[in-house]
């Protein structure tokens, strides 16, 4: 079966096309034999799961992985210590098994208490009996055991998690007395750092976030111009296209920096929508790999709807602050300069819209700039502005 440009879920390397990620993994191993615990916090769609899929096997040589992911939990798994002891105890034995760990006799029986706990809805399991239990299995285990928890976005609102949080790092810190994880890799979208933890129930929430402990985690996740290239040459060598890989990939990257799901969708929509329309259609699929099948897909990428773009709207109808900061940035001409520290701001780049740039604050990309300005235009609020009458005299101001 021919392999494909993939835009859902994750990516396999069998069959999808994709960006070569040894490199990405060798580094992040590097974190995990330096017994780091870090947070990948990238925007909607940029690759997370499929990366971290991708670690899993390349640390199983050295490392036993147990990868977690929440979206298997449901909110009642939230609602109290006892439940979210049990279900996360339940998950951790289905999953230990499955990396063998538990052939040591000693890690066979703590395995078996857990599920049996779990089993029984045992009522006394807490946080503390659940990480006892956790660190007799790291004890035993013949390999250094990694943790992984993905989609962590949905349990940072819950006290229990943040309660879950703070027994990692009190474990952490003490590590060389009790043992615990070689590593635990959280990922999502938003900084578990600036999770709010309310301290009592009377108490406004304050951010104290007990995964204080973590390591930064700056590594770079969008693909450059190369990388690009790279996944074109493999696609090129099995459609013969005949196209300019470097140019494409050029352009393909001036248009989305590097954000993985743009990337892939730009592609997807050249090689199966734009290769069938007329005017581009060949045998070779070369005319959609051209300047004018680029537009075409570009054309087409601003007009749908998809999941990035209905999360992102989502996002801007939530926030007036974000919404209202976008439309300065595109509409005012005034420079924002850029401050970490500053909340729109960074919830502006936790989600993707915009990036830092000699000390200012720009939009990530520009199909997001593109998408965003059509938006702002086709409101019902544009309608009486000056600079919605002028797009319409120069259509060009959209390009």
């Amino acid at each position: 079966m021919a392999k494909v440009f993939n835009v859902t879920a994750v990516c396999i390397p069998e069959k999808h096309y994709m960006v070569d990620l040894k490199s990405r993994l060798k580094e992040m191993k590097g974190y995990v034999d330096d017994g780091k615990y870090f947070m990948v916090n990238r925007a909607r769609q940029y690759g997370k799961t499929t990366t971290l899929m991708a670690l899993e096997q390349y640390l199983q040589k050295e490392y036993d992985v147990v990868f977690i992911d929440f979206q298997t939990f449901g909110s009642d798994e939230f609602l109290s210590e006892n439940r979210f002891a049990l279900s996360f105890a339940e998950t951790f034995v289905q999953l230990v098994k499955e990396t063998g760990a538990v052939h040591n006799q000693n890690v066979q029986e703590i395995v078996q208490r857990m599920a049996a706990y779990a089993d029984t809805c045992y009522p006394s399991y807490r946080l503390k009996r659940l990480f006892e239990d956790l660190s007799s299995i790291c004890a035993d285990a013949d390999k250094p055991i990694v943790l992984m928890i993905d989609e962590v976005d949905s349990a940072c609102a819950h006290q229990v998690f943040l309660d879950f949080l703070a027994q990692v790092r009190a474990y952490y810190i003490n590590r060389a007395k009790r043992r615990i994880f070689q590593s635990v890799i959280l990922a999502g979208v938003y900084d578990v750092k600036n999770s709010k933890q309310k301290l009592r129930p009377e108490e406004e929430r304050t951010y104290n976030s007990p995964w204080n402990i973590a390591a930064d985690f700056d590594m770079e996740m969008s693909f450059s111009q190369s990388e690009i290239a790279e996944m074109l040459l493999e696609y090129e060598s099995d459609y013969h296209t005949g196209m300019d890989v470097d140019a494409i990939a050029g352009r393909i990257y001036d248009y989305t920096s590097g954000y993985p799901f743009l990337v892939s969708r730009l592609c997807k929509l050249m090689d199966e929508q734009v290769s069938k329309k007329k005017g581009f259609v060949s045998a070779s699929k070369q005319a959609a790999w051209t300047e004018q099948g680029f537009q075409e897909a570009v054309r087409m990428m601003l007009s749908e709807r998809n999941m990035l773009f209905d999360s992102l709207t989502g996002k801007l109808a939530g926030s007036p602050q974000l919404n209202a900061m976008l439309y300065a940035l595109l509409f005012t001409g005034k420079s924002i300069a850029f401050h970490p520290d500053e909340p729109v701001l960074s919830l502006a780049v936790m989600l993707g819209f915009i990036r830092e740039q000699n000390g200012a604050a720009v939009l990530a990309n520009r199909i997001f700039e593109m998408r965003l300005y059509n938006l702002y235009l086709s409101s019902a609020q544009m309608q009486g502005l000056d600079i919605y009458k002028i797009s319409l005299e120069d259509p060009s101001l959209c390009d």
